[in-house]
Formats: C-alpha cells, sequence, structure tokens
C-alpha cells in the first residue's frame, strides 16, 4: 500500500476512534496505534519541555520544546509523533506536520507496553530522516540513551554517537544539559502508570 493510502486509512481510524485519545504513525509499511501517555510518562516527558524550555532562548532562539505533534517525511513514508520534539517557532503558523527539516531533536519516554518502538523502529526512522539529536529516557531500565550524528550505514541509517547514562546523572545531547536527579522508574513510589 502507497504512504498517501496509509496516511488516508490512519486518519480515518482517528477519526472513528474520537472517544480515545489515540495516537497514530506509520512506519515500515505498519500503523502503529498508541494510547496518550499519562502518569509517570507524562510526567518525564513535561520534566524534559521544562528543562529544554529554559535553555532554548540561549542555545537555540526561535526554537520551541512541544510534543504531540506529526512530524512526517512523505519520501520515506513514515510519520511519527514524537513525545517531545525541539523545533522552529514558524511551525506554528503552518497547518501541516512537522518536516524534519523543522527539528533539531526528538525525545522518547519508553513506555512498558511497547519499548521496540522506540529502540527499533524509531532508531531506524529519526536517523533517516536526518533528526541529529534522538533522546530516550527509559523508566523500565532507569537509563537514558542520547543518539548523535545521523548517517548513511550500510545496515541502513544510523546515529554515529550513542551515549547511555544512568538516571541521576547530567545528560548531554547538543547544546543540551538535562537534569536526570528527579527521573523515576516504573515501580518507584509515586503514582502514576504507564499504559503507552
Amino acid at each position: 500500500m502507497d504512504y498517501q493510502r496509509m496516511r488516508e486509512y490512519a486518519d480515518q481510524l482517528l477519526t472513528a476512534s474520537q472517544s480515545e485519545p489515540w495516537k497514530l504513525e506509520i512506519s515500515g509499511e505498519q500503523i502503529v496505534m498508541m494510547t496518550s501517555p499519562v502518569g509517570r510518562h507524562l510526567g518525564l516527558v513535561r520534566s524534559l519541555r521544562v528543562q529544554l524550555e529554559a535553555q532554548l532562548p540561549g542555545t537555540n532562539p526561535g526554537y520551541l520544546a512541544d510534543g504531540d505533534t506529526d512530524l512526517e517525511d512523505v519520501s520515506l513514508g513514515v510519520r511519527r509523533v514524537p513525545d517531545l520534539m525541539v523545533f522552529h517557532e514558524d511551525l506554528l503558523e503552518r497547518d501541516e506536520p512537522a518536516r524534519p527539516g523543522d527539528v533539531l531533536m526528538v525525545c522518547e519516554v519508553v513506555s512498558r507496553a511497547n519499548p521496540e518502538n522506540d529502540y527499533e523502529g524509531k532508531l531506524r526512522d529519526y536517523p533517516a530522516m536526518g533528526i541529529p539529536h534522538y533522546l530516550i529516557v527509559d523508566p523500565r531500565t532507569g537509563t537514558v540513551h542520547a543518539h548523535t550524528e545521523p548517517y548513511a550505514a550500510p545496515e541502513g541509517p544510523s546515529y554515529a554517537t550513542h551515549r547511555q547514562y544512568p538516571f541521576g546523572k547530567s545528560v548531554e545531547i547538543g547544546p543540551w544539559h538535562i537534569d536526570t536527579s528527579r527521573f523515576t522508574r516504573y515501580g518507584d513510589s509515586g503514582s502514576g502508570r504507564d499504559s503507552r
């Protein structure tokens, strides 16, 4: 099935499921359905957004940190809905998905239900799109993975640099620093569940 047809079908699914807060992604000729983040997942996304928003005026004026908007590369047949993106504010003036050239970084918080989506599918798609920085926060293992420098590897697009940090350490990715000292793992004390 061609990408345009898949996109139309995905949009129909979204329209038909208005009562549920679904997100739909397209990758590898598959439609991936996910529920919206809740609990600890949502709290980690919020912490990332607050930290990045505080740094962006000094590191990247004209850029914002926000999520739950489509990131699409029609040439690759990929549509993703990242938990958080750093993108140029001009995107707010357009009624269309973000394009890879608009985005400096994508952040994903790994769900309990579908971790392979972040570690396999998105780790394939984001470097193929040329996204310069990809940050994976994994509350299952208490680790953060910083991927940078996308390149065309013989086995497929990849990131040249990967650094892993345990929760509690300061994470450096591009010009940004992420304090993970208050990040908690799934199952740690506190409220929240993750169904994504």
